[in-house]
């Protein structure tokens, strides 16, 4: 299915590679799910480049993901985790491989305190313009916790805020600039067309679009049906820069591909 209304990059996947270190996660360890295997899947949707997301089972491991970002190339970025105790030389040197934020799981656990965070936060956008990705049930944090979400340079937040209960967080947090990830409508808990709605008419520029692949402990996969989902709601304009022009604005990717045929870098 390629859209008529333009490119797509794919703001969120994952690329699971048996050959690096994964770290089971309450007990659970993924399939595999390498670069060929986004390719192939993502070849009919129309997609010239995305962000490789870190997810809790590759805990702080960048060897995967600089592999990652080699096969796939320079029309993908990578969102990665870190301690915060990370040294610039190391985050910049990530940098030039092509990562471009670093993600918090605090639905899975989390590493470290929002204070933390926000001080972290600070110094890498300081350093090379890198922002926050936040996976969490906005409806669980405390009311100091989204203030400081509010005041982080750039905020990015995964999979619509997880639940209806943090609806009413995520359009305030979208209106004050975040961006906010129109992904895994087979894992959330809140109607993702009623939250679409609601970010776009407070945002026109904080939806992006991402297929979730491939939809690790989802209750169900990403489908292309979610792209229409997306299209439907939206209408062309909204969704042109919710599929295209929100995230290349923010992941800069190095390049982007000459068209649709994603394909595993030789």
């Amino acid at each position: 299915m390629t859209l008529a209304f333009g490119p797509v990059f794919d703001a969120h996947l994952h690329i699971v590679d048996p050959h690096f270190p994964l770290v089971a996660n309450d007990g659970y360890l993924p399939p595999a799910f390498g670069a060929a295997e986004y390719c192939a899947a993502a070849a009919p949707l129309g997609i010239v480049g995305g962000a490789i997301v870190s997810g809790s089972f590759q805990a702080f491991d960048q060897d995967y993901l600089v592999a990652a970002l080699g096969k796939l190339g320079p029309s993908f970025v990578g969102v990665t985790q870190l301690p915060a105790s990370t040294l610039d030389h190391e985050i910049l040197a990530l940098d030039q491989a092509g990562v471009r934020a670093v993600r918090f799981n605090q639905h899975r656990g989390g590493s470290e305190s929002f204070a933390a965070i926000s001080a972290f936060a600070h110094r890498v956008h300081k350093l090379c313009g890198w922002h926050v990705e936040l996976y969490a049930d906005l409806a669980a944090l405390r009311p100091a916790e989204i203030d400081a979400l509010g005041a982080l340079p750039q905020l990015v937040i995964d999979h619509l805020g997880l639940s209806e209960g943090g609806l009413a967080r995520l359009v305030a947090l979208a209106k004050g600039g975040a961006k906010v990830k129109a992904t895994g409508f087979g894992r959330v808990f809140v109607d993702p067309e009623i939250a679409m709605e609601k970010v776009a008419a407070a945002n026109p520029d904080a939806l992006m679009f991402g297929t979730d692949m491939p939809s690790t402990r989802a209750r169900r996969p990403f489908e292309p049906a979610d792209m229409a989902l997306v299209a439907g709601v939206l209408g062309p304009d909204l969704a042109r820069k919710a599929f295209y022009e929100n995230a290349v604005a923010l992941y800069r990717p190095k390049a982007i591909a000459a068209d649709s045929r994603v394909a595993v870098q030789s």
